[in-house]
């Protein structure tokens, strides 16, 4: 059996079972796709594919349907991506463009995600870790309360009131946040202990308690808040979907989704791979829970598709059984979008 036509076999096995939701059969492939062989080499070529561990058969007098092995060498062979169509393309931007802030453009992109693949969609927050500071800002809320503002380059805020012994003095609060942002504005979270450190030198010993006391409060938000956090749609997509993919029991996919730690070690593992958009199938996900799923993720939020720069992921979990063509592509595009929104 030649190597390319084990591979016309497989991908038609793939895309039948996919479409189809039933096992494959030689008749089927010879029925509807040309691959140019006699019904018998058919089978042939299926037997060896399943003594490959590429198929299997599920029950006695079967069709065949694909192993976690099959889906692997199908998605690693794929020549081509399916292409998304104007419809599809019109409703990302239209969708992502009227977004009001980084909650707002998360929310939207995962929704969106999910409403396109009809599967689960995952959005991992641009983490602090990962994105500079690009405004501190001070705002006085009271004789002795003082707001502090912590804007990223990608537009996350957080922030924090502080409570003081004395008054505020305007003119210092004003200083204060000059050299803050001078010091800070443009510094990843990895870089301004030192430089926030000796920020208190620069002022009167009489306003060293206001200093020391916000640039606890900005490294303490930065320090609590670079955990990472995860937003996730379309969880009822798995049970209206899953066919005999979640034949047993749904729920240990669904307390796998749930479990945030589980999704964060998933999306930093595929953060290391080097294609752009990396696909964990079954058992590779090492969890029990997610062993009839696949999951497909791409970076985004910095330059190229989904390189090693972006600050975050997204992806969608669905069945094995997934068009993984079409949901790597709605992946990617999707990135792209929340992207550029974020390049603003």
């Amino acid at each position: 059996m030649s190597e390319d036509r084990r591979l016309d076999v497989l991908r038609a096995i793939v895309e039948d079972y996919v479409a189809t939701r039933e096992p494959v059969g030689s008749r089927a492939l010879v029925e509807r796709h040309s691959l140019g062989v006699s019904p018998a080499t058919i089978r042939n070529d299926m037997a060896a594919l399943e003594d490959a561990g590429y198929i299997v058969q599920p029950h006695t007098s079967a069709g065949r349907v694909p192993t976690d092995t099959g889906y692997r060498l199908f998605v690693d062979r794929l020549a081509t991506v399916k292409p998304l169509s104007a419809p599809e393309r019109r409703a990302i931007e239209s969708f992502m463009e009227d977004a009001a802030d980084l909650d707002d453009v998360v929310d939207r992109a995962v929704r969106l995600l999910a409403q396109l693949t009809h599967q689960v969609a995952v959005v991992q927050y641009p983490s602090l870790r990962r994105t500079a500071v690009r405004h501190v800002e001070l705002v006085p809320v009271g004789e002795r309360h003082l707001l502090v503002v912590i804007i990223t380059d990608h537009g996350r805020v957080e922030q924090r009131t502080l409570e003081l012994a004395d008054p505020l003095d305007a003119t210092v609060v004003a200083r204060l946040r000059t050299r803050l942002n001078v010091a800070a504005a443009g510094r990843r979270l990895a870089e301004l202990d030192g430089v926030l450190a000796d920020l208190a030198d620069a002022f009167a010993d009489a306003d060293a308690p206001l200093v020391r006391a916000v640039v606890g409060v900005v490294e303490d938000t930065l320090a609590r808040e670079s955990e990472e956090r995860v937003v996730m749609a379309g969880t009822a997509n798995l049970v209206r979907g899953g066919g005999h993919d979640f034949a047993h029991t749904i729920s240990p996919v669904l307390e796998a989704l749930e479990e945030q730690v589980v999704l964060l070690r998933l999306l930093t593992e595929m953060a290391e791979d080097e294609a752009a958009v990396s696909v964990r199938i079954g058992r590779e996900t090492q969890h029990e829970g997610l062993v009839e799923t696949s999951f497909v993720t791409t970076g985004y939020g910095g330059p190229g598709d989904g390189g090693g720069a972006a600050v975050a992921r997204i992806g969608s979990v669905g069945p094995l059984r997934m068009d993984y063509p079409g949901t790597i592509a709605t992946v990617r595009a999707v990135a792209r979008y929340l992207s550029r929104i974020l390049a603003g």
